[in-house]
């Protein structure tokens, strides 16, 4: 089967044709504009996997640009979704920004979808569609809250059109897989998170600071009501993220849903704070990071982790990788970073 991934040069997106390739089930095509990825990727995973991925550098945004990739590959069978906007921080500061790109993108794929006759669609979703929730762990059929975001609110939305979609389009079989906080790199640390632009997540923030690209840590928010003050999040080792997209269009494949539109939490069910995060981090390097205080964060919720037991029944999917199996990858990624750029 021949997979159209989107978004595959961009840090989930280059994992999960990473792990597709060594499954050897897959041919795999890639469409990323490279926007907010780099092309090098491409490189990294052929490194990897000894196989080249073809990419298309092809804005999705532009309906008639993406639908060339199909008139070239008639015989694609899947698309996994990746492509759009991420950060939190952003999304509220530029709120129109994330939902005309996010929710265009959608759509192309969507129509796409239609058009060149592709049954199988894999959604990234996220924890964020939630919001701020009393009852933890979540699971999937924990109710959606208010978005603390655009960001979050754009995933809400993409769930519901490919929902809709899905009823009146009776051939789309798709998975929304909610993630909760993709961490680490790939194990051989020769592929991680690398965006032309400042990192907004935490894991990629202390590995700079560890090495001393960024002068120090700023911790947001020190008053939630947590064990420890700071923001409680569950991580998960991105190639364990990847491998449940493989999983999940498997399990279409098999025609094991019940339902045209499936739902997936996942995560690895325990939360752990940004301290704590900070302390494993300084564990595995054996150095204290410079960190300062600073006022919450627009966007962010105070805690919140996974009940991914449906992943793991229908599935089979289990997580693999320890908090130290993602820092410590992530520390060799940010080392490697240092010897090739």
């Amino acid at each position: 089967m021949k997979v159209l991934v989107t978004g595959g040069m961009g840090y989930i997106g280059s994992h999960t044709v990473i792990e597709l390739l060594k499954s050897k089930k897959f041919k795999v095509i890639s469409a990323d504009s490279c926007e907010r990825s780099t092309p090098e990727t491409a490189s990294r995973i052929e490194l990897i996997t000894g196989e080249k991925v073809m990419n298309y550098p092809v804005d999705i945004a532009e309906k008639e640009s993406f639908f060339k990739i199909f008139e070239e590959n008639p015989d694609v069978e899947a698309i996994i979704h990746f492509a759009a906007y991420k950060s939190v921080p952003e999304s509220v500061a530029k709120p129109l920004l994330y939902y005309r790109n996010n929710l265009q993108v959608l759509e192309n794929v969507l129509e796409t979808c239609a058009k060149f006759h592709v049954h199988n669609l894999i959604f990234s979703s996220s924890c964020s569609v939630y919001g701020e929730v009393s009852d933890l762990p979540v699971n999937e059929l924990t109710p959606l809250r208010e978005p603390f975001s655009p960001y979050a609110h754009t995933k809400q939305i993409g769930e519901k059109m490919i929902e809709f979609y899905a009823q009146m389009n009776p051939s789309l079989k798709a998975v929304n897989l909610r993630y909760f906080n993709p961490v680490g790199a790939d194990m051989s640390g020769k592929n991680g998170e690398l965006s032309p632009d400042k990192p907004n997540n935490l894991l990629p923030i202390i590995t700079q600071v560890a090495i001393g690209k960024l002068p120090r840590l700023t911790v947001f928010g020190t008053d939630y009501p947590t064990r420890d003050g700071t923001c409680i999040r569950d991580y998960i080792h991105v190639s364990d993220i990847a491998t449940a997209h493989i999983q999940a269009l498997q399990f279409l494949i098999d025609k094991k849903n019940e339902h045209a539109v499936e739902v997936f939490n996942l995560g690895s069910g325990q939360g752990v704070t940004v301290f704590e995060m900070v302390h494993a981090f300084e564990k595995v390097i054996q150095k204290t990071l410079p960190v300062q205080i600073g006022e919450r964060r627009a966007g962010d919720v105070s805690a919140i982790y996974s009940d991914s037991s449906k992943a793991e029944k229908l599935l089979g999917w289990v997580p693999q990788y320890s908090l130290d199996d993602m820092v410590d990858s992530a520390w060799r990624w940010e080392l490697y970073l240092q010897n090739v750029l």
